[in-house]
């Protein structure tokens, strides 16, 4: 049975590792030393067989793992603890960020060779990683919320790592911009958590006190569901911006302007990962509140379809597969909002493995052909065997076909949503359905502008990239320290769907172990049936969307550009992304911000403020230039205004009387 102590040490290997690269390797070693990737490398290998470790120790004790918080602040009546909570869905969250991480780390050592940023990218790295694991074992929500900012603050540094390019500085603030609105609207949940505290026996701040005992407040009538719908809405605010899901979504396309191994890191496990894990940990929360569940519903099923519209019409393989990840997201927030939390987090650990597998490979591309346009990619197939083959494994997962994990999971996503009573449920399940043919169209869009037909280029051709008089095109597959990753990764993509969520309907297996284990925490999972239906539909409908981007992209029998030219407008909207950036950055921005609110504000300050300083100034001159002429230097007349003073006072006292 694991202990505190070694629980703490998960969080602090990491962290560690993070001083060293920054503080000894990076100053006192060369900079492109590779001891930096060695030392990440280790500390997260441990991590993850600590990590395995509190996950069996979590399933032999058929449950949480009880550790006492510690007293860190006292405010008034207020006490801030930290601590660790050891739940199944801890568990399982430590093992996929410590093992997509890990994977991660490792291809990095090829990927990132030569980069004169070597040891300052790993530390950058191990911090990313430090973050997200005190965020998942957090046992108090300011606790939580500290991590939660860390993680922030991590990514702006790796998003925009190569701040020598203006497009990765700006897409870091961006990044760090946009995410802060959802934080605020976190932090405001916090508050009025704060507010309330007073209605708890335990203490207000803590993660398991807040959801036993909030729904518990309800049903005594200590506290009204208007307050949870509050509490829950601020706290699913910060989901929306780092699962960049819609309206905050614009920053996470840009944010591949990172190196390819921080896309995979930021998409698959962690960042955007994390909205949807504070979702999942205060679950019992927004259970309390139909408004809350309703609403996560609806921005989640909105988004998968949003996002996956978008991804039809790029040509950045790194954006596409931004785009898919958002509308995954979306899956995942659907699922928790029609009440199927097992679902979702099932789907969070499939995807871990899918998603990373994606990006990777598309780094490895880009380590072929030097550009990530697809336009001048094609004919790799043969030349990258390897990561052909692992980068379709990774599209059939996504695009749920049988029996890869992403099967699985979306498969219980869009069961349980049919199964749900209530117009909502029903909406999002469609919305769903039609993002189920548009992820597979736009997946094998990819496939085959990147594997098929002949060889565009690469950077040589691509005017966009700057290779500095140098050919940037090397067509090879990747070195084994990039591949074997991939490998890793599709394996998992392939297998981890059936053996941590086996249907039992299909008489292959006894149980849901996913489910089941689940179940053992705060929130009660049904064991979810299989579905003939829903499958049925679902896979034709992923198989028509493979075989329309066949037709499209690989036989040729219906040209894309003339499909785009005979639906021009409905094209424009979706390469301009709806017009969100224009509205954001044009409008908002530059109109609401800039030159009403900041000239209105200019305008208080030059007409009020300094207004009222000129005022001063001059009623002070003239009051002293009265009070000048008043000093006539005459005796007589200063007796009167004396005796006139003490008249008034007397009057004023007998008045009062």
């Amino acid at each position: 049975m694991i202990t505190e102590a070694w629980a703490w040490v998960i969080l602090f290997l990491p962290l560690g590792s993070f001083l060293t690269s920054g503080l000894i390797i990076r100053p006192f070693f060369n900079r492109y030393s590779v001891l930096a990737g060695y030392v990440t490398i280790i500390a997260i290998g441990i991590a993850l067989v600590l990590s395995i470790w509190a996950l069996r120790s979590v399933v032999d004790n058929g449950g949480d793992l009880e550790f006492a918080t510690r007293s860190w602040l006292e405010v008034g009546t207020l006490s801030i603890t930290v601590g660790i909570l050891l739940d199944p869905l801890t568990a399982i969250m430590l093992v996929v960020v410590t093992g997509v991480s890990l994977l991660v780390q490792i291809y990095s050592m090829g990927y990132m060779h030569g980069d004169p940023g070597f040891a300052r990218y790993y530390a950058y790295m191990s911090l990313f990683t430090a973050s997200m694991l005190g965020l998942i074992l957090a046992a108090n929500i300011i606790q939580f919320y500290v991590f939660w900012e860390l993680v922030g603050a991590s990514s702006y540094l790796l998003i925009g790592f190569w701040y020598h390019k203006p497009t990765a500085a700006a897409a870091a603030k961006k990044a760090f911009i946009v995410t802060r609105i959802g934080d605020f609207g976190f932090l405001l949940g916090i508050l009025y958590l704060v507010l309330n505290a007073d209605v708890f026996t335990g203490n207000g701040l803590e993660i398991t006190t807040i959801n036993t005992e909030f729904p518990e407040a309800i049903k005594l009538g200590l506290i009204g569901t208007s307050v949870v719908t509050w509490v829950a809405l601020g706290i699913f605010a910060g989901a929306i911006g780092k699962s960049g899901q819609i309206p905050l979504h614009t920053w996470l396309p840009d944010a591949m302007e990172g190196p390819t191994p921080v896309s995979a890191l930021i998409h698959a496990a962690t960042m955007v990962a994390a909205g949807v894990f504070l979702v999942a940990r205060f679950f019992p929360l927004f259970e309390a509140s139909e408004v809350a569940m309703n609403t996560v519903a609806i921005i989640g099923g909105v988004t998968a379809i949003f996002a996956a519209s978008m991804a039809l019409v790029m040509n950045d393989i790194k954006r596409v597969l931004a785009y898919s990840t958002i509308s995954q997201l979306g899956y995942m927030m659907l699922a928790l909002g029609v009440g199927a939390y097992g679902a979702a987090i099932f789907h969070l650990f499939t995807h871990a493995f899918f998603k990373a597998l994606l990006f990777l490979g598309s780094g490895s591309v880009h380590h072929a052909v030097g550009t990530f346009d697809m336009r001048y990619m094609g004919g790799l197939r043969k030349v990258m065997p390897w990561t052909y083959a692992t980068f379709v494994i990774g599209a059939l997962s996504i695009a749920g076909i049988f029996p890869l994990a992403g099967f699985w999971s979306k498969d219980e996503i869009l069961a349980d949503a049919w199964g749900q009573d209530g117009g909502v449920s029903q909406v999002v399940f469609w919305l769903a359905l039609a993002a189920v043919f548009m992820t597979a169209f736009y997946m094998f869009r990819v496939v085959f502008m990147t594997f098929g037909g002949r060889f565009r280029g690469g950077a040589d051709a691509d005017p966009a990239e700057e290779t500095g008089g140098e050919s940037g095109v090397h067509l090879a597959d990747s070195p084994a320290v990039m591949v074997v990753p991939l490998l890793v990764l599709a394996v998992a993509a392939v297998v981890a769907g059936f053996l941590v969520n086996p249907t039992a309907d299909l008489g292959m297996v006894p149980i849901h172990w996913l489910s089941e284990f689940l179940g053992h925490g705060l929130v009660e999972v049904e064991v979810p049936h299989f579905n003939f239906a829903v499958a049925a539909v679902s896979s034709a409908l992923a198989l028509s969307g493979i075989a329309l981007a066949y037709v499209m992209y690989s036989a040729r029998r219906e040209s894309s550009e003339r499909l785009g030219e005979a639906l021009r407008p409905f094209h424009i909207l979706l390469t301009k992304k709806y017009y969100f950036d224009e509205l954001y950055e044009g409008y908002i921005t530059r109109k609401v911000i800039y030159r009403w609110s900041a000239g209105f504000l200019d305008w208080a300050d030059k007409a009020l403020v300094d207004g009222i300083v000129r005022l001063a100034g001059a009623v002070g001159r003239n009051v002293g230039g009265v009070m000048a002429h008043a000093q006539t230097g005459q005796v007589q007349g200063y007796g009167v205004v004396v005796s006139i003073g003490l008249l008034a006072i007397i009057g004023v006292v007998f008045f009062l009387r």
